[in-house]
């Protein structure tokens, strides 16, 4: 569906796609997600002047923690304000939070009008889990996406993400899962 880049590489990627049919999507905040909700609707803004067409931001992580919804729903509003209708991705980094904090996230994330739930940067292991993509899957419902990445390398685990409940997949092994189908 997209090509994941920093933005600094936007221009770049949006010259090389043209014409392709694959957007461009910017990775925002990585990989800490710890910047001011200001800075990142800035960074976001930024994204979508270059040319990106869908943006993925990893939220705050330790605001999720220590309880400071009210920074994570400003982050997440602002995200969603800032794409101006484009597909938006909240990166909870999965591997550092309880069951409670995922679901807590992804409901922050669904009230504020995000269109997916993602695992994870890929920075931090494991990435993605079933257990977790089932858990998102259960916690947002049938009507906001649950994007799997990080940690899926084989045919097997893509499939194995989809059957969870993930409607996209973050790859960097795409060729070699592909690959796999044949």
């Amino acid at each position: 569906a997209s090509v994941a880049i920093n933005p600094i590489n936007i221009p770049l990627a949006v010259k090389m796609l043209k014409g392709t049919g694959v957007k461009v999507c910017a990775a925002l905040a990585f990989y800490l997600g710890v910047y001011p909700p200001e800075i990142k609707e800035f960074e976001v803004r930024d994204a979508v002047k270059k040319g990106a067409d869908e943006l993925d931001m990893l939220m705050n992580v330790g605001a999720l923690k220590e309880g400071r919804y009210d920074i994570v729903r400003e982050e997440i509003e602002g995200l969603v304000k800032a794409a101006e209708g484009r597909i938006t991705k909240v990166i909870l980094e999965t591997c550092l939070l309880t069951d409670e904090e995922k679901i807590k996230a992804c409901e922050i994330a669904k009230e504020c009008g995000a269109d997916f739930v993602k695992t994870s940067t890929g920075f931090k292991k494991p990435g993605a889990t079933v257990h977790d993509v089932r858990l998102m899957r259960k916690t947002v419902g049938e009507d906001m996406g649950v994007k799997a990445a990080g940690g899926i390398h084989t045919t097997e685990e893509a499939l194995t993400m989809i059957e969870a409940g993930a409607d996209r997949l973050g790859v960097s092994a795409g060729v070699a899962i592909i690959e796999g189908f044949k």
